[in-house]
């Protein structure tokens, strides 16, 4: 039974503590601004279900949290659910009504019956408060603890590689990737990943000289200790700083947001990349992660932090960073998701806003609800199939095994 504990405060509690963190500061980006514009809520929820605590404020504003912690809402008068579907059979019966009770001009507090504009701007306020404070993660680490620079040194050259191909040598510094200037070894990991097929150019620095070398990587099956098993593109090389290499950079305030905006930039594109190949045929769909996958991610850093120092402050440190660096990530990646243009998610109801600004007439109430039953279908299959990416990746049921054992 201790055995089972240990596994659920390790996996589950810091996934929900970090899951629940970032959708509560993605909520108040909409809630905030819709409140800034005078729009009326009903509900500001986290979690859904069941409330376990709720209370009204003195605008009327129920401030609940439910039970299942897996994601939250705001919910706006005249609401047809917590997606913020309008009610469209019920929208000119509750403008009739408004304007009886409080007089010509009053439905103006309603959401719905904001200019496009402001309904655009409340609705983009979650990701973008996803993006900043991801931003403001990555600053902070980089003003408290700097970052560790590893420049890209060749220290192995597999034989039979793209990279011995190649003519990587033991010894070679990385200096720049299809044109780019890189820092840190990092970076070159994470282009190769993304570009199983393609030629990658390298510029390498070798006894004093600039060597221009072209590899094609090669998609090779892995077991990551954080994400699981993934087909990634290789080359072949193993990459470690030599004696002198290694730099720690502590950043000033406005150097360090420089540095988060470059880091929060690098993820979004990285994550297009890997969609525009998933487009065309070049990736497998295997990154995809649902909770079950992200819970595995959180627990094994947590793990991690957990044993790189067994002192008691160590740990509360290594922990501190790894979990808020991990959110950055993961509210980068919840910011991008509701940004995608599907109906119920963010980035479908811009789509319609969209439509609305240049024909200057709302999207059909039948065509909407078209919409968000088809945007809804395709969510759930969205989650079925990154759940079953989950199970395939991260052998599911030794890791249900160990909970019982």
């Amino acid at each position: 039974m201790l055995g089972a504990l240990g596994q659920i405060l390790i996996y589950i509690v810091p996934f929900l503590l970090v899951l629940t963190f970032i959708v509560t500061i993605h909520e108040l980006g909409h809630f905030l601004v819709a409140r800034a514009f005078g729009v009326k809520v009903d509900r500001f929820a986290i979690g859904f279900g069941k409330a376990i605590f709720s209370r009204t404020d003195r605008h009327g504003i129920e401030w609940r949290l439910g039970w299942m912690p897996l994601g939250g809402y705001v919910k706006f008068s005249g609401d047809l659910d917590a997606s913020s579907v309008p009610d469209q059979a019920g929208l000119a019966e509750l403008r009739q009504r408004v304007i009886a009770e409080s007089g010509p001009g009053a439905e103006r507090d309603y959401f719905h019956f904001k200019p496009v504009w402001q309904r655009a701007l409340i609705v983009v306020a979650g990701p973008a408060a996803n993006f900043l404070l991801a931003i403001t993660i990555f600053a902070i680490v980089f003003m408290s603890v700097g970052a560790q620079l590893r420049p890209a040194r060749v220290a192995e050259v597999q034989a039979g590689s793209p990279a011995a191909a190649a003519g990587f040598q033991v010894g070679d510094l990385i200096t720049g990737v299809n044109g780019k200037a890189i820092k840190d070894g990092g970076e070159v990991t994470r282009t190769v990943m993304l570009s199983t097929g393609d030629p990658v150019r390298f510029t390498v620095e070798r006894a004093q000289q600039v060597v221009e070398l072209t590899a094609v990587p090669e998609r090779r099956e892995e077991n990551d200790p954080i994400a699981g098993r993934v087909k990634v593109g290789r080359i072949g090389l193993g990459l470690a700083p030599a004696p002198g290499d290694l730099r720690h950079v502590r950043y000033g305030p406005v150097d360090a947001v420089v540095e988060g905006v470059r880091q929060t930039r690098d993820v979004v594109g990285s994550t297009l990349t890997y969609l525009g190949r998933l487009a065309t045929g070049r990736e497998s769909g295997d990154q995809f992660s649902g909770p079950l996958g992200i819970a595995k991610a959180t627990g094994s850093l947590t793990t991690a932090a957990v044993e790189a120092n067994p002192a008691p402050e160590a740990i509360a440190i290594n922990l501190l960073l790894t979990l808020t660096t991990f959110a950055a990530i993961l509210s980068i990646g919840i910011g991008f998701l509701n940004l995608l243009p599907i109906p119920v998610l963010d980035g479908g109801h811009l789509l319609f806003y969209g439509y609305e600004a240049i024909v200057r007439r709302p999207v059909a109430a039948r065509y909407q609800e078209m919409g968000y039953r088809a945007g809804l279908a395709l969510l759930a299959g969205f989650m079925l199939f990154a759940t079953w990416n989950d199970l395939q990746k991260l052998n599911i049921f030794q890791f249900l095994g160990g909970l019982v054992s």
